[in-house]
């Protein structure tokens, strides 16, 4: 009966997303950082990562940047958790919280690793930074020994207006961190990116942190574009030209089609590299770093740009001069196609390897109900499948778009 069970929950999974399509892929480079296939990414420390199981902006930014190549990604971030550890002591000895933090670690297999620590190891101010770097020291020890590169991000800013939080002290402490774990990475030839400064200075524009110290959705978008400048991917999408005239349309950036209908002035496929990040729709970003297309060549009055005969934007012909900013349409559907994978794909793998009774199935305890075990074994299909959909649709497709003119 158990077993029943449990084929009817695989199948209840697998019919849900078997109705998300599938695509094909296409090259994508990058500069100074580059993925292959077969990479597996891990995101591993604090809070910085583990809550961005809520939004999937860092992997969906990675992804959709190298939509060419096969990479798959964990999150092993983990609140409260240190270079040494000690915030995975969930469950009785043994295995030690650093042996658990090996363990967790080693299973995922990592060739590329985003490290995030220093904002709890901070608290003790400079009095522990000798600790923290032989801490710091050890765990990029075990990832040379994986064979895994290593990028290495600073620590973030606290942000309250609360006095008593005496948040200039805290600031400077991660501020003491960030510079350790710079150094750190210079003696060992590790990349290094500093996050704190323009965490800082987005919050000057936005609320971007909550609760003094987590980032919302709007500081995961802010964060994952911070990563792209640093790793030296292209930020800005090329502005997209349109000139209409008597005798046709004509482009940069863009393939002119035949327009078809009478009211088409122009109908034409941009080429994308890239999807688009789909900024939160609270943020300030949210025309930030996006397509521009610009037309020249209307007469007065208002013109709607359409993709598969929906609506994308309507503008008034001075604005679409200017240039007007693309926020919506197919790309972004398929983006947040993508996230939603992402998503589920990560709350499998966080019950995975973080199960509620983990004493009991795979801690101290296991000799109770380890049986269970399998079970958590068995959501590697789900979790397989899933990766392979995000792969498979991580290109952007062909959209047709059309400018019309409005009567």
């Amino acid at each position: 009966m158990r077993k029943i069970r449990a084929l009817t929950t695989l199948g209840y999974f697998l019919l849900f997303f078997i109705t998300l399509s599938a695509g094909t892929v296409s090259a994508q480079g990058a500069g100074s950082f580059s993925l292959k296939d077969g990479d597996r990414v891990v995101f591993l420390g604090n809070s910085i990562f583990e809550n961005d199981f809520q939004f999937g902006y860092l992997e969906l930014a990675l992804t959709t940047r190298f939509a060419d190549k096969g990479i798959t990604f964990r999150n092993l971030g983990w609140t409260g958790d240190n270079v040494w550890g000690e915030g995975r002591s969930t469950y009785t000895n043994p295995p030690t919280p650093y042996e658990h933090l090996m363990e967790d670690i080693t299973k995922t297999q990592p060739t590329v690793v985003f490290l995030g620590y220093g904002g709890v190891e901070a608290q003790d101010g400079q009095a522990g930074l000798p600790h923290f770097k032989e801490g710091l020291n050890k765990l990029l020890d075990k990832l040379d020994e994986l064979g895994a590169k290593t990028v290495l991000l600073s620590t973030i800013p606290v942000v309250s207006t609360d006095t008593a939080q005496r948040i200039s002290q805290r600031n400077a402490d991660l501020e003491l961190y960030s510079k350790a774990i710079s150094e750190v990475a210079g003696q060992r030839k590790k990349q290094f990116i500093d996050i704190y400064n323009p965490i800082l200075a987005a919050t000057k524009k936005e609320e971007i942190i909550e609760n003094t110290v987590h980032l919302n959705e709007a500081g995961y978008y802010y964060l994952a574009k911070i990563l792209e400048k640093a790793l030296g991917l292209e930020t800005s999408p090329k502005t997209t030209t349109i000139t209409v005239s008597k005798t046709g349309a004509q482009a940069d950036n863009a393939r002119i089609l035949p327009a078809g209908q009478e009211k088409t002035l122009a109908k034409f496929i941009i080429d994308e590299k890239y999807l688009p990040l789909p900024a939160p729709r609270k943020s300030g970003q949210i025309a930030e770093n996006a397509q521009i297309i610009k037309a020249s060549g209307l007469k007065k009055g208002f013109y709607s740009l359409t993709a598969d005969n929906a609506e994308v934007v309507t503008a008034s012909a001075a604005e679409w001069a200017k240039g007007v900013a693309i926020t919506q349409g197919p790309q972004f559907t398929q983006a947040e196609e993508i996230r939603t994978m992402i998503l589920k794909k990560n709350e499998l793998h966080f019950f995975q390897y973080r199960p509620l009774n983990q004493t009991y199935i795979i801690g101290f305890r296991r000799y109770e109900q380890g049986r269970h075990v399998k079970g958590l074994e068995e959501q590697n299909i789900l979790i397989k499948w899933l990766e392979g959909q995000i792969i498979l649709n991580s290109e952007p497709k062909e959209v047709v778009y059309e400018l019309k003119k409005l009567e």
